[in-house]
Protein backbone atom coordinates (compact mmCIF):
# COMPACT_ATOMS: atom_id res chain seq x y z
CA UNK A 1 0.00 0.00 0.00
CA UNK A 2 1.05 3.20 -0.91
CA UNK A 3 2.12 5.93 2.10
CA UNK A 4 2.19 8.55 -0.87
CA UNK A 5 -0.13 11.75 0.58
CA UNK A 6 -1.44 12.26 -2.91
CA UNK A 7 -1.95 8.20 -4.13
CA UNK A 8 -3.80 7.90 -0.87
CA UNK A 9 -5.86 11.17 -1.77
CA UNK A 10 -6.92 9.65 -4.45
CA UNK A 11 -7.66 6.46 -3.49
CA UNK A 12 -9.94 7.84 -1.58
CA UNK A 13 -11.54 10.02 -4.16
CA UNK A 14 -12.49 6.61 -5.86
CA UNK A 15 -13.50 4.95 -2.93
CA UNK A 16 -16.02 7.84 -2.47
CA UNK A 17 -17.07 8.31 -5.78
CA UNK A 18 -17.78 4.32 -6.17
CA UNK A 19 -19.89 4.57 -2.44
CA UNK A 20 -22.08 8.06 -4.05
CA UNK A 21 -22.74 5.97 -6.84
CA UNK A 22 -23.86 2.79 -4.60
CA UNK A 23 -26.12 4.93 -2.61
CA UNK A 24 -28.08 5.32 -5.96
CA UNK A 25 -28.47 2.13 -7.17
CA UNK A 26 -31.16 -1.09 -6.82
CA UNK A 27 -32.89 -1.09 -3.49
CA UNK A 28 -30.47 1.42 -1.69
CA UNK A 29 -31.66 4.52 -3.93
CA UNK A 30 -35.40 3.50 -2.81
CA UNK A 31 -34.07 3.71 1.14
CA UNK A 32 -31.49 6.30 0.82
CA UNK A 33 -34.66 8.67 -1.05
CA UNK A 34 -36.61 7.97 2.27
CA UNK A 35 -34.31 8.73 4.15
CA UNK A 36 -33.15 11.95 2.95
CA UNK A 37 -36.69 13.31 2.14
CA UNK A 38 -37.75 12.84 5.89
CA UNK A 39 -34.68 14.56 6.83
CA UNK A 40 -35.41 16.80 4.39
CA UNK A 41 -38.84 17.57 6.08
CA UNK A 42 -37.65 17.28 9.56
CA UNK A 43 -35.68 20.89 8.85
CA UNK A 44 -38.83 22.05 6.69
CA UNK A 45 -41.06 22.14 9.44
CA UNK A 46 -38.19 24.41 11.75
CA UNK A 47 -38.49 26.93 8.60
CA UNK A 48 -41.65 29.66 8.99
CA UNK A 49 -42.49 30.49 5.00
CA UNK A 50 -42.73 34.30 5.91
CA UNK A 51 -39.11 33.92 7.84
CA UNK A 52 -37.40 32.45 4.87
CA UNK A 53 -39.00 33.10 1.58
CA UNK A 54 -39.61 36.92 0.74
CA UNK A 55 -42.64 37.47 -0.64
CA UNK A 56 -41.39 40.44 -3.25
CA UNK A 57 -38.93 37.75 -4.25
CA UNK A 58 -41.82 35.16 -5.03
CA UNK A 59 -43.68 38.23 -6.89
CA UNK A 60 -40.49 39.28 -9.22
CA UNK A 61 -40.38 35.26 -9.69
CA UNK A 62 -44.25 34.93 -10.01
CA UNK A 63 -44.34 37.88 -12.98
CA UNK A 64 -40.89 36.80 -14.86
CA UNK A 65 -42.45 32.92 -14.84
CA UNK A 66 -45.68 34.18 -16.57
CA UNK A 67 -44.35 36.07 -18.84
CA UNK A 68 -41.53 33.75 -19.88
CA UNK A 69 -43.22 30.46 -19.78
CA UNK A 70 -46.83 32.09 -20.92
CA UNK A 71 -45.14 33.59 -24.44
CA UNK A 72 -43.00 30.51 -24.74
CA UNK A 73 -43.50 28.37 -28.17
CA UNK A 74 -43.86 25.00 -26.36
CA UNK A 75 -46.88 26.67 -24.46
CA UNK A 76 -48.75 27.78 -27.83
CA UNK A 77 -47.81 24.18 -29.46
CA UNK A 78 -49.01 22.29 -26.68
CA UNK A 79 -52.50 24.13 -26.90
CA UNK A 80 -53.13 23.29 -30.13
CA UNK A 81 -51.95 19.48 -29.66
CA UNK A 82 -54.02 19.17 -26.31
CA UNK A 83 -57.20 20.34 -27.59
CA UNK A 84 -56.72 17.72 -31.02
CA UNK A 85 -55.61 14.91 -28.44
CA UNK A 86 -59.03 15.67 -26.26
CA UNK A 87 -61.19 16.01 -29.71
CA UNK A 88 -60.04 12.41 -30.93
CA UNK A 89 -59.82 10.97 -27.11
CA UNK A 90 -60.95 7.04 -27.77
CA UNK A 91 -61.81 7.09 -23.95
CA UNK A 92 -64.93 9.71 -25.08
CA UNK A 93 -67.08 7.06 -26.22
CA UNK A 94 -66.22 4.95 -23.29
CA UNK A 95 -67.85 7.45 -21.06
CA UNK A 96 -70.89 9.33 -20.39
CA UNK A 97 -70.87 13.44 -19.35
CA UNK A 98 -72.86 12.34 -16.07
CA UNK A 99 -69.59 10.51 -15.45
CA UNK A 100 -67.42 13.36 -15.66
CA UNK A 101 -69.84 16.59 -14.47
CA UNK A 102 -71.98 15.62 -11.05
CA UNK A 103 -75.35 16.70 -11.86
CA UNK A 104 -75.81 18.14 -8.20
CA UNK A 105 -72.82 20.73 -9.53
CA UNK A 106 -74.49 21.92 -12.31
CA UNK A 107 -77.60 22.07 -10.45
CA UNK A 108 -75.42 24.35 -8.30
CA UNK A 109 -74.04 26.44 -11.08
CA UNK A 110 -77.54 26.87 -12.56
CA UNK A 111 -79.11 27.83 -9.31
CA UNK A 112 -76.64 30.21 -8.86
CA UNK A 113 -76.35 32.00 -12.24
CA UNK A 114 -80.11 32.69 -12.26
CA UNK A 115 -80.12 34.52 -8.74
CA UNK A 116 -77.19 36.60 -10.26
CA UNK A 117 -79.89 39.45 -10.30
CA UNK A 118 -77.68 41.78 -10.43
CA UNK A 119 -75.42 40.53 -13.36
CA UNK A 120 -78.60 39.98 -15.17
CA UNK A 121 -79.89 43.79 -14.91
CA UNK A 122 -76.19 45.22 -15.50
CA UNK A 123 -75.77 43.17 -18.50
CA UNK A 124 -79.17 44.39 -20.26
CA UNK A 125 -78.98 47.61 -18.91
CA UNK A 126 -75.54 48.09 -20.88
CA UNK A 127 -77.02 46.35 -24.06
CA UNK A 128 -79.35 48.99 -24.43
CA UNK A 129 -76.07 51.66 -24.58
CA UNK A 130 -75.21 50.22 -27.49
CA UNK A 131 -76.98 51.44 -30.67
CA UNK A 132 -75.63 48.39 -33.03
CA UNK A 133 -77.02 45.60 -30.26
CA UNK A 134 -80.29 47.69 -30.64
CA UNK A 135 -80.38 47.53 -34.38
CA UNK A 136 -79.70 43.86 -34.26
CA UNK A 137 -82.48 43.20 -32.11
CA UNK A 138 -84.79 45.18 -33.85
CA UNK A 139 -84.00 43.87 -36.98
CA UNK A 140 -84.65 40.53 -35.32
CA UNK A 141 -87.91 41.12 -33.92
CA UNK A 142 -89.03 42.89 -37.61
CA UNK A 143 -88.26 39.73 -39.65
CA UNK A 144 -90.65 37.84 -37.13
CA UNK A 145 -93.53 39.79 -37.32
CA UNK A 146 -92.44 40.02 -41.25
CA UNK A 147 -92.21 36.02 -41.35
CA UNK A 148 -95.02 35.94 -39.70
CA UNK A 149 -97.35 38.31 -42.11
CA UNK A 150 -95.40 36.66 -45.28
CA UNK A 151 -96.83 33.35 -43.78
CA UNK A 152 -100.63 35.18 -43.38
CA UNK A 153 -100.50 36.65 -46.57
CA UNK A 154 -99.57 33.30 -48.67
CA UNK A 155 -102.51 31.58 -47.32
CA UNK A 156 -104.79 34.60 -47.72
CA UNK A 157 -103.53 34.41 -51.56
CA UNK A 158 -105.09 31.18 -51.89
CA UNK A 159 -108.48 32.45 -51.50
CA UNK A 160 -110.85 33.41 -54.02
CA UNK A 161 -110.44 37.00 -55.20
CA UNK A 162 -107.86 37.94 -52.43
CA UNK A 163 -105.09 38.21 -54.79
CA UNK A 164 -105.66 41.26 -56.50
CA UNK A 165 -106.86 43.05 -53.40
CA UNK A 166 -103.55 41.80 -51.65
CA UNK A 167 -101.36 43.45 -54.62
CA UNK A 168 -103.52 46.89 -54.62
CA UNK A 169 -102.78 47.45 -50.98
CA UNK A 170 -99.20 46.60 -51.47
CA UNK A 171 -98.88 49.44 -54.30
CA UNK A 172 -100.74 51.95 -51.46
CA UNK A 173 -98.13 50.21 -49.23
CA UNK A 174 -94.91 51.27 -51.58
CA UNK A 175 -96.46 54.80 -51.90
CA UNK A 176 -96.78 55.34 -48.65
CA UNK A 177 -93.81 54.21 -47.70
CA UNK A 178 -91.95 56.54 -50.34
CA UNK A 179 -93.39 59.56 -48.67
CA UNK A 180 -92.87 58.49 -44.65
CA UNK A 181 -89.10 57.31 -45.35
CA UNK A 182 -87.81 60.50 -44.10
CA UNK A 183 -89.99 60.21 -40.73
CA UNK A 184 -89.23 56.53 -40.55
CA UNK A 185 -85.49 57.01 -40.54
CA UNK A 186 -85.70 59.88 -38.07
CA UNK A 187 -87.40 57.22 -35.59
CA UNK A 188 -86.10 54.39 -36.32
CA UNK A 189 -83.67 54.84 -33.76
CA UNK A 190 -85.74 55.15 -30.93
CA UNK A 191 -87.97 52.18 -32.09
CA UNK A 192 -84.53 49.76 -32.05
CA UNK A 193 -84.27 51.28 -28.93
CA UNK A 194 -87.90 50.36 -27.59
CA UNK A 195 -87.03 47.04 -29.36
CA UNK A 196 -84.51 46.31 -27.01
CA UNK A 197 -85.57 47.47 -23.82
CA UNK A 198 -89.10 45.02 -24.38
CA UNK A 199 -86.40 42.05 -25.44
CA UNK A 200 -84.76 43.05 -22.32
CA UNK A 201 -87.90 43.16 -20.14
CA UNK A 202 -88.68 40.01 -21.68
CA UNK A 203 -85.64 38.09 -21.02
CA UNK A 204 -85.66 39.28 -16.76
CA UNK A 205 -88.73 38.11 -17.03
CA UNK A 206 -87.21 34.82 -18.00
CA UNK A 207 -84.74 34.24 -16.43
CA UNK A 208 -86.79 35.40 -13.18
CA UNK A 209 -88.89 32.32 -13.92
CA UNK A 210 -88.25 29.10 -11.70
CA UNK A 211 -88.87 26.94 -14.92
CA UNK A 212 -86.00 27.94 -16.57
CA UNK A 213 -84.17 25.89 -14.08
CA UNK A 214 -86.07 23.10 -14.48
CA UNK A 215 -85.73 23.97 -18.01
CA UNK A 216 -81.96 23.95 -17.22
CA UNK A 217 -81.85 20.71 -15.63
CA UNK A 218 -83.82 19.26 -18.58
CA UNK A 219 -81.21 19.88 -20.90
CA UNK A 220 -78.69 18.45 -18.40
CA UNK A 221 -80.53 15.30 -18.43
CA UNK A 222 -81.55 15.39 -22.50
CA UNK A 223 -76.80 14.98 -22.76
CA UNK A 224 -75.82 13.66 -19.42
CA UNK A 225 -76.96 10.14 -21.11
CA UNK A 226 -74.71 10.77 -23.92
CA UNK A 227 -71.07 9.59 -24.30
CA UNK A 228 -69.07 12.41 -24.22
CA UNK A 229 -68.06 12.00 -27.78
CA UNK A 230 -71.34 13.44 -28.74
CA UNK A 231 -70.19 16.86 -27.76
CA UNK A 232 -68.02 16.86 -31.01
CA UNK A 233 -71.66 17.49 -33.08
CA UNK A 234 -71.72 20.73 -31.42
CA UNK A 235 -67.81 22.04 -33.22
CA UNK A 236 -65.65 20.80 -35.31
CA UNK A 237 -61.73 19.43 -34.30
CA UNK A 238 -60.55 22.76 -36.52
CA UNK A 239 -63.05 25.32 -34.31
CA UNK A 240 -61.96 23.98 -30.87
CA UNK A 241 -58.20 23.97 -32.44
CA UNK A 242 -59.15 27.47 -33.36
CA UNK A 243 -61.22 28.52 -30.20
CA UNK A 244 -58.38 27.24 -27.70
CA UNK A 245 -55.96 29.12 -29.66
CA UNK A 246 -57.50 31.94 -29.03
CA UNK A 247 -57.93 31.70 -25.73
CA UNK A 248 -54.11 31.31 -25.45
CA UNK A 249 -53.40 34.27 -27.46
CA UNK A 250 -55.76 36.22 -25.22
CA UNK A 251 -53.71 35.24 -21.91
CA UNK A 252 -50.89 35.94 -23.64
CA UNK A 253 -51.55 39.34 -24.56
CA UNK A 254 -52.94 39.74 -20.90
CA UNK A 255 -50.41 38.89 -18.96
CA UNK A 256 -47.71 41.64 -19.71
CA UNK A 257 -50.01 44.33 -18.87
CA UNK A 258 -49.40 46.05 -15.57
CA UNK A 259 -53.23 44.65 -14.35
CA UNK A 260 -52.35 41.73 -14.67
CA UNK A 261 -49.01 41.86 -12.76
CA UNK A 262 -51.33 43.61 -10.48
CA UNK A 263 -53.79 40.83 -9.47
CA UNK A 264 -50.79 38.39 -9.74
CA UNK A 265 -49.01 40.29 -6.90
CA UNK A 266 -52.44 40.63 -4.78
CA UNK A 267 -52.78 36.82 -4.86
CA UNK A 268 -49.73 36.43 -4.03
CA UNK A 269 -50.01 38.63 -0.95
CA UNK A 270 -53.31 36.48 0.19
CA UNK A 271 -50.93 33.74 -0.13
CA UNK A 272 -48.52 34.77 1.98
CA UNK A 273 -51.65 36.56 4.23
CA UNK A 274 -52.78 33.15 4.94
CA UNK A 275 -50.08 31.05 4.89
CA UNK A 276 -47.57 32.86 5.77
CA UNK A 277 -47.25 31.87 9.55
CA UNK A 278 -47.10 28.04 8.62
CA UNK A 279 -43.97 26.02 8.22
CA UNK A 280 -42.62 24.71 4.92
CA UNK A 281 -43.42 21.35 6.02
CA UNK A 282 -46.85 21.96 7.26
CA UNK A 283 -47.61 23.66 3.55
CA UNK A 284 -47.66 20.33 1.98
CA UNK A 285 -51.12 18.53 4.05
CA UNK A 286 -52.59 21.96 2.98
CA UNK A 287 -52.15 21.24 -0.95
CA UNK A 288 -52.91 17.43 -0.50
CA UNK A 289 -49.12 16.07 -0.37
CA UNK A 290 -47.85 13.65 2.15
CA UNK A 291 -43.98 12.63 2.96
CA UNK A 292 -45.28 9.43 1.52
CA UNK A 293 -45.97 11.23 -1.92
CA UNK A 294 -42.99 12.76 -2.38
CA UNK A 295 -41.10 9.41 -2.13
CA UNK A 296 -43.06 7.76 -3.96
CA UNK A 297 -42.65 10.22 -6.54
CA UNK A 298 -39.00 10.57 -6.46
CA UNK A 299 -38.58 6.58 -6.94
CA UNK A 300 -41.02 6.92 -9.92
CA UNK A 301 -38.49 8.76 -11.72
CA UNK A 302 -35.34 8.89 -10.18
CA UNK A 303 -34.09 5.51 -10.81
CA UNK A 304 -34.34 5.71 -14.51
CA UNK A 305 -32.49 9.11 -14.88
CA UNK A 306 -29.68 7.68 -12.29
CA UNK A 307 -29.48 4.73 -14.87
CA UNK A 308 -29.17 7.13 -17.45
CA UNK A 309 -26.76 9.49 -15.96
CA UNK A 310 -24.90 6.39 -15.22
CA UNK A 311 -23.79 5.58 -18.81
CA UNK A 312 -20.61 6.38 -20.07
CA UNK A 313 -19.22 7.48 -16.91
CA UNK A 314 -20.52 10.30 -16.92
CA UNK A 315 -22.38 10.60 -13.76
CA UNK A 316 -19.56 9.20 -12.08
CA UNK A 317 -17.14 11.82 -13.28
CA UNK A 318 -19.82 14.50 -12.16
CA UNK A 319 -19.47 13.01 -8.42
CA UNK A 320 -15.95 12.87 -8.72
CA UNK A 321 -15.52 16.95 -10.05
CA UNK A 322 -16.91 17.83 -7.31
CA UNK A 323 -15.20 15.31 -4.45
CA UNK A 324 -11.90 15.76 -6.30
CA UNK A 325 -11.15 19.56 -4.46
CA UNK A 326 -11.67 18.56 -1.29
CA UNK A 327 -9.68 15.27 -1.68
CA UNK A 328 -6.74 17.39 -3.33
CA UNK A 329 -6.88 20.15 -0.62
CA UNK A 330 -3.95 20.90 1.35
CA UNK A 331 -5.88 19.80 4.44
CA UNK A 332 -6.70 16.30 3.38
CA UNK A 333 -2.92 16.22 1.70
CA UNK A 334 -1.42 17.29 5.60
CA UNK A 335 -3.59 14.76 7.10
CA UNK A 336 -3.14 11.90 4.54
CA UNK A 337 0.85 13.02 5.22
CA UNK A 338 0.58 12.78 8.95
CA UNK A 339 -1.04 9.30 9.16
CA UNK A 340 1.58 8.23 6.52
CA UNK A 341 4.50 9.12 8.96
CA UNK A 342 2.65 7.17 11.81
Amino acid sequence: MSTDPQALADQLLEAQVQFVLAEFTGDRCAEVVARDVAAALKVADTLILADVVDRENVKATARKGVDDIGGSTIVKDMTAAIADGIYDLAASDDYKLKDVVDRDVVDKLITQFLSMHTLHDRALDRLTESPLVAAAVSRYVNKIVADFLDENRQRAEKLPGMGSLISLGTSAAKKARSVSEPFVGDVAGKSAQFALKRSNSATRDLLQNASLHDAGMELWDVHAGEPVAELRKYLSQDELSKTALLVHELSTTGRNTEYFGQVLDESIDVFFDLYGSYSLAALLPEVGISEDDIVREINRYAPALIEGAKKDGVLADLVRERLEPFFKSDAVTSILAGVSKA
